[in-house]
């Protein structure tokens, strides 16, 4: 599948999804977000991907939420769309290993594993 605001790509049984939206330093917006959660569901149904990475860029992994989608929304709104969360809780619902591999502001430039 092709997607705009997401690189994938095999490596053996590793898919990398890379995070894409470097202008915004990847924050993360509803497409960015349903793009994860499509190419989640793809890696679980592709029986070569044994572990799914997720990574940003060198330079911010993610910078948060996307605030200039976030602006006109009151609190009421975001709390009743599930902004954001409900897709981020897809990986967490994943069968397969989830790796973020985070670089970037957060880590002073290291890098840094996480299983999800």
């Amino acid at each position: 599948m092709a997607y705009q605001n997401l690189l994938v790509e095999k490596k053996g049984a590793v898919a990398i999804v890379t995070l894409n939206r470097p202008d915004a330093l990847n924050a993360l917006n509803k497409a960015l977000m349903d793009e994860l959660t499509s190419a989640l569901d793809d890696c679980e149904a592709d029986d070569a991907v044994h572990c799914i990475v997720i990574t940003g860029s060198q330079k911010a992994f993610a910078a948060g939420a996307d605030i200039k989608e976030m602006q006109p929304k009151s609190y009421m709104d975001v709390y009743r769309e599930d902004f954001i969360t409900a897709n981020w809780e897809r990986a967490t619902r994943c069968r397969k290993p989830v790796i973020a591999a985070v670089a970037g502001y957060a880590l002073g430039g290291g890098c840094e594993l996480a299983m999800m």
